[in-house]
């Protein structure tokens, strides 16, 4: 099953001194995914957090680090749009594992697509501060990546989630309106109903 609601972690997340907290809170929310992400973060370090996670029950994609996927017992990997090829990393996890892909454009959101990914993030779809030198695409890249699995990504709060749905995004993926938010877990639930999910 492919989250709807994508939370994604970087360096400076993985470093908050309330991070646990803010964890809870999102994942409390109801059914999302957390996307284990720390470029410069240590394997061991991502292993203590996916593993304690996972543990509480939590549906956690890795990033990147495929090693990581059977050691954590994540559900899923998502991989950089220069990431090793999806059928390797099959035949290296099995079926049953999620595969993601970020991609940039609809022509590779497509090819993502066509080569094994069960889904891709696409973005920027709205300029963000992370990316200053990749403009933001529009939502109508979403419906020109159709027929893949699109996961919007790139400046989404919650009153532009809508506005990717009627695209034909199937989800969206968050940094900054989650992390950030004074509430968390209030920013995910709302995010959560605009994406017709509820609390299991």
């Amino acid at each position: 099953m492919i989250p709807r609601l994508h939370a994604i972690t970087n360096d400076h997340i993985l470093n908050l001194p309330d991070l646990d907290e803010r964890l809870h809170a999102i994942v409390a929310a109801g059914p999302v995914g957390l996307h284990l992400r720390g470029r410069r973060t240590s394997g061991r370090r991502l292993a203590e957090i996916g593993r304690r996670l996972v543990d509480e029950g939590v549906s956690l994609l890795v990033n990147d680090r495929v090693d990581l996927v059977p050691y954590i017992g994540a559900v899923g990997v998502h991989l950089p749009a220069t990431g090793l090829p999806t059928a390797d990393v099959r035949r290296l996890l099995g079926s049953e594992v999620v595969i993601g892909r970020s991609t940039h454009d609809p022509d590779e959101a497509k090819d993502a697509s066509a080569a094994g990914a069960d889904f891709v993030f696409l973005g920027p779809i709205w300029n963000t501060r992370s990316h200053p030198d990749h403009p933001g695409l529009g939502t109508s890249a979403i419906r020109d990546a159709q027929p893949a699995t699109v996961i919007a990504i790139g400046g989404v709060t919650p009153d532009r989630v809508t506005a990717c749905l009627e695209q034909g995004a199937y989800g969206v993926a968050v940094i900054t309106a989650l992390w950030e938010a004074a509430d968390p877990r209030s920013v995910a639930a709302q995010m959560l109903v605009s994406l017709g999910e509820t609390h299991s």
